[in-house]
């Protein structure tokens, strides 16, 4: 009986052990469950990922965000790779905020009179833990038609 007792105890033992491992790794130093950070897949940039826009039309934009800390805000920024040109910036909430998976997609309106030239996009997601994702693009604003005027995506997003 004693040693049933003594292998039961050593059990239980064991068990609150590798609970208290779990618990610890699963934990900053402070105690505070960590959760992983957010994950952009799959950026699109331009009509069939051509990473072309033209002043006049819109830019589309795609991609696969995985947040397990679920998504608090996204943002969006392009600035000109020289001193001079266009710049955009936005923060996107509505649609995204408070998911844990979600398909960015987007259309920016190039206005007409953007400089064309060489940009650089950013895009960031930061999730409610505090977590931050980025991925970077190159994007080049030509002058010309854009050809893309029967595609079928929802400009509504």
């Amino acid at each position: 009986m004693n040693n049933i007792t003594n292998k039961r105890n050593k059990f239980l033992v064991y068990i609150l052990l590798g609970f208290t491992f779990f618990s610890w790794a699963a934990c900053d130093k402070g105690g505070t469950p960590t959760v992983d950070k957010p994950l952009i897949e799959s950026l699109e940039v331009g009509h069939d990922n051509d990473g072309i826009a033209h002043p006049g039309s819109d830019l589309h934009l795609d991609a696969a965000i995985l947040a397990p800390g679920v998504i608090a805000r996204i943002t969006l920024s392009i600035h000109p790779e020289g001193e001079t040109g266009w710049t955009f910036e936005r923060v996107y909430t509505e649609g995204y905020e408070g998911l844990k998976n979600a398909d960015f997609h987007e259309h920016i309106d190039i206005p007409a009179d953007a400089a064309e030239g060489e940009y650089h996009l950013h895009l960031t997601v930061v999730d409610k833990a505090g977590n931050t994702a980025e991925t970077e693009s190159h994007l080049d604003i030509v002058a010309g038609e854009d050809d893309h005027g029967d595609h079928d995506h929802d400009h509504d997003h």
